[in-house]
């Protein structure tokens, strides 16, 4: 029966590029790019590349687009600063890294992948991410080249009006989380979420994204999720193993996600939107946010689903 799942089994990639109110002129961009990273993992597997490492490259894609708010589009904390999340997870054996509040890494999703294959660890944090860093090799960038004119530029606008984390996530000015979940042609499942937070954040404040379980959970018995959204609100309710803990009960993947996304707008006092992608190990998949607008791409069998606002999906054959 195993052989014959392998047989059979096509790969999936899903991805997003934060849930929030993602404003007219960054819409198609939006749209785009996640188009662009889902093609890029979803062709990697078709040449044999495995789940995480499909997933690692849509993230990487998403980091090095300025468009979303991760890598090279990074958003600034309280003081101005660069401070970027990720977490990478392998579904066949529960195997994860993270790093967190790291400052001058392009692509911290790949430093996330160092930590879980090459130390005893879950998460670093900060210096100590970096220090292990220069100690694999993996290049640092002046921190200046991961913010663009636009950030700064917005950056010193939520200067002038001091507010809280729901308030900056709701308005305009906010900016969110990058993912990617994926399946392969052997049934195992990984995800990756990638983030520079919310803008005049804290110093130090880690929302959601790097947080197993949180931000990001794959389990080959159950599927793959990468999450979106209010940090807090998500790390209240662990949402990503929320969400596949209601898919081992029965639930079908958009309605496991939709029950989540209810129960997480329920139970947390500040409530919060948010959004999740998920992939099941048998291939069903969805998108779904409670925000504004989520921009997400997936692919499965020569086909690229695309989505930004509520209820809208659009089809068209993949291209290559």
């Amino acid at each position: 029966m195993e052989a014959l799942r392998e047989l059979v089994m096509k790969p999936v990639i899903v991805v997003h590029g934060g849930a929030w109110a993602i404003p007219d002129e960054m819409a198609k961009a939006s749209v785009d790019g996640v188009k662009s990273a889902a093609t890029e993992g979803f062709l990697a597997m078709k040449t044999g590349a495995s789940a995480l490492d499909a997933v690692e490259l849509a993230v990487r894609a998403l980091e090095d687009n300025p468009v979303f708010d991760a890598g090279h589009g990074a958003v600034l904390n309280a003081n101005g600063e660069v401070e970027l999340d990720a977490i990478i997870m392998d579904g066949r054996n529960l195997s994860a890294g993270a790093v967190c509040s790291v400052r001058n890494i392009s692509n911290p999703v790949s430093l996330a992948r160092a930590v879980m294959e090459k130390t005893d660890h879950v998460m670093l944090t900060g210096r100590g991410a970096n220090m292990f860093a220069e100690s694999v090799g993996v290049t640092t960038v002046p921190t200046d080249t991961l913010v663009t004119e636009w950030e700064r530029s917005e950056w010193e606008k939520a200067k002038k009006y001091p507010t809280g984390v729901r308030e900056l996530f709701n308005c305009h000015r906010g900016h969110d989380t990058v993912g990617a979940v994926a399946v392969d042609s052997s049934g195992n499942v990984a995800c990756a979420t990638s983030t520079g937070g919310i803008r005049n954040k804290m110093v130090g404040r880690v929302g959601d994204s790097p947080v197993i379980g949180s931000g990001g959970y794959a389990d080959n018995v159950s599927g793959a999720v990468s999450c979106t959204g209010h940090g807090e609100a998500i790390l209240k309710v662990t949402l990503a193993r929320l969400i596949l803990s209601n898919m081992e009960k029965g639930k079908g993947v958009s309605e496991a996600v939709d029950m989540s996304l209810g129960y997480m707008a329920d139970r947390v006092h500040e409530g919060g939107g948010g959004g999740a992608i998920v992939v099941s190990q048998t291939g069903d998949w969805a998108a779904k946010f409670t925000t504004e607008r989520m921009a997400w791409a997936a692919v499965k069998e020569e086909v690229i689903w695309s989505g930004l606002n509520p209820s809208e999906q659009f089809k068209e054959t993949l291209t290559q």
